[in-house]
């Protein structure tokens, strides 16, 4: 069987998502193509997901800005797809397009697998700042693996709010601004940076100040360009443990091509030639 995937959003030039489901195929000794298929915001959305639909794709991931857009167009959804409200990863089944998400299972992943010791006590303190998509999936996966202090902080606390709703388990949750986040940051064994804030090419920006968090905790952000944000500098320099954001991108990515698969191929051995990539950017 030869698979036919791709990555649909916009804009989607600059992706690794071909280079990492190349890599995926070559280990699980499959073979298959991975396009980038944009639609820019001008055009018709259900046309060209037709036109995409009837070019017998097996299997496709959407990125921004469509992963809420695309649900209405899918004829099924999977529990976090459906709590969460946003999409990743499509599978072509029996005719019927199944939508999923797999960024909760993929920052989970990522962070069980660099700081296992974090999942050894389940009534540590969490804090996510930010109150966007990535931030729905990742309180979404924390909860469900069993998690119970999560609190969030946000500029907009209704954003915050609807979040709390994802999480299936019960949690302990607290809304806060970023002000009151950064006054008590001690108070927190995780810390989850899921803005896009420090990013190329406003590399010099963090979105908060961590003079305040101890130097047990760990400190994870999700913006992989650059790797080291100045946020995760900073946790460093006070002695914290730091979590990098282009390991939730491969570990996504494997659940993603496990669905299309039912193959779940190591990614282990591509954190180190992804991030030799990205560092060349």
């Amino acid at each position: 069987m030869h698979y036919k995937l791709g990555l649909v959003g916009y804009p989607v030039t600059n992706s690794l998502s071909p280079w990492i489901h190349e890599q995926f195929l070559k280990k699980a000794g499959l073979t298959g193509s991975y396009s980038l298929l944009e639609i820019e915001p001008n055009e018709s959305f259900e046309n060209e997901l037709d036109r995409i639909k009837k070019n017998h794709f097996d299997g496709f991931n959407v990125t921004v800005p469509y992963k809420k857009q695309i649900i209405p167009f899918l004829d099924d959804l999977d529990d976090a797809a459906r709590m969460i409200g946003a999409v990743n990863t499509v599978v072509q089944q029996n005719g019927k397009w199944i939508g999923y998400n797999t960024d909760s299972t993929g920052f989970v992943t990522s962070l069980r697998r660099e700081h296992p010791s974090i999942f050894q006590d389940k009534q540590c303190h969490i804090l996510i700042i930010g109150a966007g998509g990535a931030a729905r999936g990742i309180f979404y996966g924390l909860a469900e693996a069993g998690f119970s202090q999560i609190d969030i902080a946000n500029r907009t606390q209704s954003a915050a709010e609807n979040i709390v709703s994802t999480g299936k388990q019960k949690t302990e949750t607290s809304i806060l601004s970023l002000k009151e986040a950064e006054a008590k940051l001690n108070a927190y064994d995780l810390i989850i940076q899921t803005t896009n804030v420090g990013m190329k090419p406003n590399i010099n920006e963090a979105i908060i100040s961590l003079d305040r968090i101890h130097n047990a905790s760990i400190v994870s952000d999700i913006v992989y360009q650059p790797i080291e944000t100045k946020f995760l500098l900073e946790a460093s320099q006070k002695g914290a443990a730091v979590h990098y954001g282009h390991t939730m991108l491969l570990y996504q990515a494997q659940y993603a091509f496990e669905i299309w698969t039912s193959k779940k191929v190591p990614a282990d051995a591509l954190k180190q030639p992804l991030q030799s990539i990205l560092e060349g950017r």
